[in-house]
């Protein structure tokens, strides 16, 4: 399910100069003293992992990195887990179309569907 349009309100306001969004999705840190709930945001200039509340995980309240945008989301490992840097996050498996979507827009830009609806 994508998140909800307050989300990425919220999103947009945190990373005003960063360019349009494209994809956002929840994600947990694991395996790491970093423990946590994340937002991951793809722009058009950067990979943003935004940190949330810790209770509300649908709150941003700080970026707690960032990465180039040609920065590959995946492989993605079972779980499902991708790696940015030095963190490893989990995430719903509903949202791994999402995850390939970002990475195939820089990687593979030819194995993207058109956009059905272009004025959303």
């Amino acid at each position: 399910m994508p998140v909800g349009s307050a989300v990425r309100d919220r999103c947009r306001t945190l990373l005003a100069d960063q360019g349009e969004l494209h994809y956002v999705f929840p994600a947990h840190s694991v395996g790491t003293m970093e423990s946590g709930h994340f937002l991951i945001v793809v722009t058009d200039a950067a990979i943003s992992v935004l940190a949330t509340r810790t209770l509300r995980s649908d709150r941003p309240v700080a970026v707690f990195a960032s990465f180039p945008r040609h920065t590959r989301l995946g492989p993605i490992q079972p779980g499902p887990i991708i790696e940015l840097g030095s963190m490893a996050f989990e995430f719903d498996e509903e949202y791994t179309a999402v995850v390939k979507a970002a990475d195939a827009e820089i990687f593979a830009p030819e194995t993207l569907p058109p956009d059905p609806l272009p004025d959303l």
